[in-house]
């Protein structure tokens, strides 16, 4: 009997019973544990809405009426109100957040109202422009650049003439210093249109920055005298920008222009010198951030004096024991920032960063956290409410994608007990392993954070930037960017010889650096663009990774990714610029341009957008397809290409005698100039372009399908007057 009893209850330990599946309850129970802990987190996002309600003011096709605004902010100050009497948080809070977005659209609109500036008209044409000097820009690939504020521009009313325009001199021009008084003569048209439809709008980034006109110069520029005086707010503006400029000029006399381009842009924010072989050398090793003035500068200079000026209140006993080293630092570094802003120019990506460091030193005043979610949160609002129109801008979205990665990394990096009594050496060797492996950790994540971006906006992968970029942290942190704050304060008092050798030899390092991760095969892949929606569902993916905690924050991995996985589009068959100067064809994952020497950026830029390749022979992968002259091409009888010719000229006596012959054989005749239409073949002419900028056409078994570029854009401020060419 005992025997049996036994034998039962080991028959009962070995029956287990089968665990309860999932169910709709327990999965609910488990999604509202996760929502409860991120209560604490929703202020998180308040800036997410703000932006995103500003991206759709930037977004929309058509400009809505200014009553609009005032509507939203009515509606936001109602929304704020009615949280006092919602019955439930997670109402109070949705309503919070539709405030924030609405009061995003307000700011957008409000914006765009304020900066509202003459732009020149489409083809404005040969004008003499006389101006004043603003800053010496940085140079394009036609040569270096001069910010002006025109006094008169010919052919132009006041009341017509831009406040600020930008001219292309040519390469062997003097370039005269901020404040000077120059006349030319040359070409000024409005900011150009987007390269291909879809893609980057310089014209909305100039209209926000008040240049309202571009151009080239054709004869060399004349200082002149002028009896009318600056404003006084240009006159400081442009005082300040001389001061950079022969700061700039001081720094390459010192150190020569192999290192001192680089030196002079790193401290003042002039990029006239840089070799533009080292440029490339240091895009293609996914080094280009460190030519920009940005968040790694501001938080260097920032962090090195804070660290300096609490060593050296730590190292008097009488200041130590009487003042807060913390905070005395603290305004120490936010005076510094201010300097630097002040010293680079104040870009844009500058000034996000000055804002951010502001907003951490200010919490550190306050006894507040200085490096969390909610200091980049209130620097992210700020930057917003004072310039909406950054949500679009890639610096913008890739230094808050970056740095939101990177404070979400250190809440969640692990926190080791410090040991006490341990031996120096063996500290060192756990030093070393932790910095390590911390910078291993903060390159990944924020290569990572940014990658979305540089495809979508540059269609470049730096294979060996990960690498390149832990090599140069180091040296950048510890030896660059201290170096050369000390050689720019000490230089103009002849004192900056050792610390501008100190750059020198950081900046030769670099450079080596850069040539070599750039001469490895492979060192670029170029990636196609994805569908646009594609962008802001990454962008989301990432703050949802960064601001939400525990496992509900691995939902937005998928959206992340979006980026990365979508399916690209299948590329066009053809791309005609804005104003029809050039045509360029697929052939297989290469892009033929019929004028290799015109509108090359621009090709360049729509070919890398759809994942096309731009051989080197131009013109020998041309001629295999294609009869061309200098202003005409038509396609070779039997050739496996599009059947596009092309008159890229406006004389009618060229249209009138090229014409005939192509539309016999073309399915689609591309005229700059006027003509009639072509019976039989699509034909797209001046008129077409004046109206629809850039297009793109994709050949479809009922004909062609044309993508125009304006059509994109929509009827905007920055969009009336540079459609076409």
């Amino acid at each position: 009997m005992e025997l049996e009893t036994a034998a039962r209850g080991r028959a009962r330990g070995l029956s287990t019973s089968f665990r309860a599946g999932p169910s709709f309850r327990r999965i609910a129970a488990w999604v509202g544990e996760q929502a409860r802990a991120q209560t604490d987190r929703w202020t998180l996002w308040t800036p997410v809405a703000f932006g995103i309600g500003a991206a759709i003011y930037l977004a929309l096709p058509g400009e809505p009426l200014t009553l609009m605004a005032f509507l939203a902010l009515a509606v936001a100050a109602g929304l704020v109100a009615a949280t006092r009497w919602s019955p439930r948080r997670a109402f109070t809070v949705g309503l919070v957040l539709l405030a924030f977005g609405s009061a995003g659209f307000a700011a957008a609109k409000l914006r765009t109202q304020a900066v509202r500036a003459p732009i020149a008209p489409a083809g404005t044409g040969v004008v003499s422009i006389e101006a004043f000097v603003v800053d010496v820009a940085s140079p394009g690939r036609g040569g270096p650049r001069l910010l002006l504020a025109p006094i008169r521009v010919s052919r132009l009313e006041p009341e017509a003439t831009p406040i600020r325009v930008r001219v292309t001199l040519k390469d062997d021009d003097v370039l005269p210093a901020p404040g000077t008084a120059i006349r030319l003569r040359g070409m000024l048209n409005a900011p150009p249109p987007p390269a291909s439809p879809g893609s980057y709008d310089f014209a909305r980034d100039a209209f926000f920055d008040g240049i309202g006109g571009v151009g080239f110069a054709l004869t060399p520029v004349r200082e002149i005298e002028v009896a009318q005086r600056p404003p006084w707010r240009l006159a400081w503006e442009m005082r300040i920008n001389a001061a950079r400029w022969s700061l700039a000029r001081q720094i390459v006399d010192e150190m020569g222009v192999e290192s001192g381009g680089l030196a002079a842009a790193m401290v003042t924010g002039h990029e006239a010198f840089i070799p533009k072989e080292q440029v490339e050398a240091l895009r293609a090793a996914g080094l280009a951030h460190i030519i920009s003035i940005s968040g790694l500068h501001m938080a260097i200079v920032g962090g090195f004096t804070f660290a300096l000026v609490r060593l050296l209140i730590a190292a008097w006993p009488w200041a130590a024991l009487r003042i807060s080293s913390k905070k005395t630092a603290a305004l120490a570094g936010f005076a510094a920032v201010l300097a630097y802003l002040v010293l680079s120019g104040a870009p844009s990506p500058a000034e996000r960063a000055a804002i951010t460091a502001a907003a951490a030193f200010g919490a550190i005043l306050v006894d507040r956290q200085a490096i969390s979610l909610r200091t980049l949160a209130i620097a992210a609002l700020g930057i917003l409410i004072l310039h909406p129109e950054a949500v679009s801008e890639p610096g913008f979205q890739m230094s808050f994608a970056a740095t939101a990665a990177l404070v979400a990394l250190a809440e969640a990096w692990p926190r080791v007990p410090k040991e006490i009594n341990t031996p120096w050496p063996i500290r060192l060797v756990q030093a070393i392993g932790v910095w390590t492996a911390a910078s291993l950790g903060a390159s990944f994540v924020a290569g990572l954070a940014t990658g979305p971006f540089a495809m979508q906006h540059f269609n470049r992968v730096a294979t060996f930037g990960l690498v390149a970029n832990l090599l140069v942290a180091p040296i950048s942190s510890f030896l660059m960017m201290p170096a050369l704050a000390l050689g720019a304060v000490l230089a103009p008092l002849g004192l900056g010889a050792v610390p501008l050798a100190a750059a020198d030899l950081a900046i030769d390092t670099m450079n080596r650096i850069a040539a070599t991760a750039a001469g490895l095969p492979g060192a670029q892949l170029t990636v196609a663009s994805a569908p646009g929606w594609t962008l802001a569902a990454a962008f989301l993916g990432i703050l949802w990774l960064c601001l939400c905690r525990g496992p509900l924050r691995w939902l937005g991995l998928p959206f992340a990714l979006a980026v990365a996985i979508y399916p690209r589009p299948s590329a066009p068959d053809a791309w005609i610029a804005a104003d029809g100067s050039t045509v360029a064809v697929r052939a297989g994952d290469e892009a033929v341009l019929f004028r290799p020497d015109a509108k090359l950026f621009a090709a360049e830029l729509w070919a890398r957008r759809r994942g096309l390749r731009v051989p080197e022979g131009g013109l020998a992968a041309r001629d295999r397809s294609y009869d061309c002259d200098r202003w005409s091409c038509a396609p070779r009888l039997g050739a496996e290409t599009p059947r596009i010719a092309a008159i890229m000229t406006r004389r009618p006596s060229t249209i009138e005698r090229k014409l005939p012959l192509f539309c016999q054989w073309a399915e689609v005749v591309v005229v700059r100039g006027e003509a009639p239409p072509c019976p039989g073949a699509l034909t797209l002419t001046q008129a077409d372009f004046a109206r629809g900028g850039s297009a793109e056409l994709y050949r479809e078994p009922d004909g062609w399908r044309i993508v125009w570029a304006q059509d994109l854009r929509g009827q905007r401020p920055w969009t009336l007057s540079g459609s076409g060419g």
